[in-house]
């Protein structure tokens, strides 16, 4: 199983990605890698190749609450391209994931957290409102990993 956190932590949430992997890379669950990437969409394909479950965590702009998150079964639905926008790729999430759904490329799940962003401009730290759901999402992640075990155990 494999945890990509993705964005920028010195963009402001942008960072939540990287946050939420930290995180989870802290609590070293067992058959679970955790990496760190920029969000460019074209190296996404590659890195969750031979993979059976992969989680990417990202932020999103949406006009919602910011902190609001967002979870995704990229399996069986596309990804909302307008959610996420805000990168400073061309070819982000959504593009990757439809893009590895067109060459038979998904992995067997792939699960896509959005937490809504506030700040995206330069800078270090998240705001209050997603700083704070980065526990919860880790939290999810945690569930997700357990029921991936009880299914494939």
């Amino acid at each position: 199983m494999l945890v990509i956190g993705l964005g920028n932590p010195y963009r402001g949430d942008d960072g939540v990605g990287p946050a939420v992997a930290r995180a989870v890379a802290d609590l070293a669950l067992e058959s679970v890698a955790v990496l760190e990437h920029s969000g460019e969409g074209a190296g996404l394909v590659e890195m969750w190749a031979d993979r059976d479950t992969v989680i990417l965590v990202d932020a999103v702009s949406s006009g919602e609450t910011p902190g609001t998150v967002h979870r995704f079964d990229a399996r069986e639905t596309p990804i909302p391209v307008g959610l996420f926008h805000h990168s400073s790729h061309a070819f982000g999430v959504a593009e990757a994931v439809e893009l590895g759904r067109a060459l038979g490329r998904l992995p067997p799940r792939l699960l896509v957290y959005g937490v809504v962003g506030e700040r995206f401009a330069s800078g270090n730290g998240l705001t209050g409102a997603v700083e704070g759901a980065v526990s919860g999402v880790v939290d999810c992640i945690v569930r997700d990993v357990q029921a991936v075990a009880r299914r494939t155990g």
